[in-house]
Parts: C-alpha cells; structure tokens; sequence
C-alpha cells in the first residue's frame, strides 16, 4: 500500500491508502522524491477551482522521483532515472494544437490539476511527459525544475532582451525565478513585494527589491530609468494594486506579461495603453523547450533552487504545509517528501 495527499473540499485535505497498481501500455510508474506546493494548489485548497477539481483530488505537480517500472511499448527509459514531469496531456486535434500550441490544448489534462497528481507515493503518468534529469541534480533541487520552466516560457513571452529594464510585481517563487531569468539573459531587474522576508531573499540572490508599502515605485522606476519608464513589467501578486503598478511603471511600447491566476475581472488603466502604445500579453504554462531549458538553469546552478526551498515536510504533514503556506510569514517554498515507507523505489 502507498499513501497520497487528496483534496476532499475547500480547506480539506487527507492522506489515504491506495494499491498500486502496474503501468499500462505508453506508462511509467514513478516514485515521486519531493513534490513542491504551487499557488495553484493553494488554490484548490481554498476551493476557487472546484468547477474544474473532481474531488477527492491527488494534488501536485511540482516533482522530482525516478522511474520505478516501465509499462509496454515503452523506450529509452529504465528503472532508477531521475525524471521531473512536464504535467500536460493534449488532444492533438484542437486548433490550439494544430497550431503548435499544445500547452493551451482547447482540451488540456493538466494532471495535477484535471486528473491525479504527484503528491503520493507512487504515479502512474504517460511516458511522453518525463524530463530527463541529470545524475549529478538533487532530486530536491530538481523539483524546482517545473517552476523555473513557467519563469523561462514568462520571460520568453515577454521578449525579454538584454540590456531591458524589467519590473517583476510579486517576488513570490514563480516572481523571484523570474526575476533571475530575466537576469540571466542580461536584464536589470526590480522586483516589487510586500513581505520583509521575500523581499530580504530577493536581495541575498543580488535582486534589488522594493516595499510598494513604503515608496514610490512608478517615481521609482522613472528615477532609475531616467524617466524612460520600464521595459517590460510582470504582473505576479494577483492582486489589483499589483495590476496598477505594472501598468504604471511601463514606458512607452513597454510590455506587460500577466503571470498571475486572478480569480476576479480587474479595472485596467486602458488610457496609459493607448497613450504609450503598451501591449499585454498572457503567459500560461510551458513547453518541452522551456522545461529543458529550465533543468540546465536548475543545474548549473543559475536558478539557485536550494535558497528557494524554505522547509521539507514528511508527505503526511502536507496538510498543515497547505496551511502554513495560506498563513504568508516567513516561507517561500515548501518541498513534500513523498520517499518515506516507498518498498523497492530507488530514491
């Protein structure tokens, strides 16, 4: 027998027993090592996504674990490889897939989300959706992989060059990856975040970060770029304050790339578009190249997962990892380690 996280209902979580059973044709069953809480979990925790979560719900899709069996007519992948999970399954027949945009399937199985998730012991997932991982990553480490690949397809979709001047609102995880993507391909980057503890992180990393509840970020911004306005801004709070600070911020033809998942309509200061020629574009998920790319960054240790990773609990304490994680304070991200009881999982 082997355990899971399950949502049961709005803020109900618990652990229950299940029999695994062997992979089918195109599957691996793998042993999940740690498995990151997301904000989307958080989400679902708190009930927003019950239209969509058929309860009860196998939750996560951060992950890193190694193959445990391979099912049939599956190749190149053996017992004992380290993998992470690029969680979508596509239809291949919609028109966003036609178009090559299989991540925004008209259809998608985001597992995880739309069928079980990594938060158990063993997971049973189809073998297209492995990312090979290096022998030399901590498996710990390499369960950051899946959010530096959201930062990597974020700052892609926002053009990001070198030498752009870049304002991140919300230095949350997915904000701080990407701010240090951005970095990496040669942007100055500010990053705009309440909580004392986030913001002192962001700075550790060398980020300069800002306290929107202190100062002036527009003035900010116009000072640092000699009243140019910034390049490219990205919204990561969710909330309506942070929507008015990335409009505000930008300069002229400035790009602004929503990240967040805002449960409710926002009033947007549509004169400013039109007055400086702004553009908004969505970035949602990712694909294979952005998860490749993202696993080298994790690697070489440009995204330095270790200082991300603010505490790893057993995955029957995951429950009260949900809650501390609602409460804010002093945490960034917290890893489920899912090894403990695992009979014959090489982790």
């Amino acid at each position: 027998m082997t355990l899971a996280v399950r949502y049961i209902s709005a803020r109900t979580l618990d652990t229950a027993a299940a029999e695994p059973s062997s992979p089918g044709p195109g599957e691996v069953e793998l042993a999940p090592a740690y498995v990151g809480i997301c904000g989307t979990d958080l989400h679902i925790f708190h009930g927003d996504m019950d239209a969509r979560v058929a309860a009860p719900a196998v939750l996560g899709h951060e992950m890193a674990g190694r193959v445990l069996r391979v099912g049939p007519g599956v190749e190149g992948w053996q017992p004992g490889d380290a993998v992470t999970v690029m969680p979508l399954r596509w239809d291949d027949t919609c028109l966003a897939c036609r178009n090559g945009h299989q991540h925004i399937c008209q259809h998608l199985d985001f597992i995880g989300i739309d069928s079980p998730g990594a938060m158990q012991q063993r997971w049973k997932v189809p073998a297209s959706t492995l990312i090979r991982l290096p022998g030399s990553l901590p498996l710990d480490r390499a369960a950051l992989v899946e959010p530096t690949a959201v930062a990597v397809h974020d700052v892609g979709r926002a053009r990001v060059a070198e030498g752009e001047k870049v304002v991140v609102v919300g230095g949350g995880p997915v904000g701080v990856l990407i701010a240090l993507v951005a970095r990496a391909a040669g942007a100055e980057v500010r990053v705009v975040e309440l909580s004392a503890h986030r913001r002192l992180l962001a700075e550790e990393l060398g980020l300069t970060a800002w306290n929107p509840a202190d100062v002036d970020v527009p003035r900010l911004v116009e000072q640092w770029t000699g009243d140019a306005g910034a390049d490219v801004a990205f919204e990561v709070s969710g909330a309506a304050a942070g929507v008015d600070t990335a409009v505000d911020v930008l300069g002229v033809r400035g790009r602004l790339c929503l990240v967040a998942i805002h449960s409710r309509p926002r009033e947007v200061n549509l004169h400013r578009f039109f007055w400086r020629e702004l553009t908004l574009v969505g970035a949602r998920l990712y694909d294979r190249s952005d998860f490749e790319k993202a696993v080298t960054l994790v690697a070489d240790g440009t995204i330095p997962a270790e200082r991300l990773i603010s505490k790893v609990v057993p995955l029957t304490q995951a429950p009260a990892a949900f809650e501390a994680l609602e409460g804010g304070g002093d945490v960034m991200k917290i890893l489920v380690d899912c090894t403990d009881d695992v009979q014959g999982a090489a982790v």
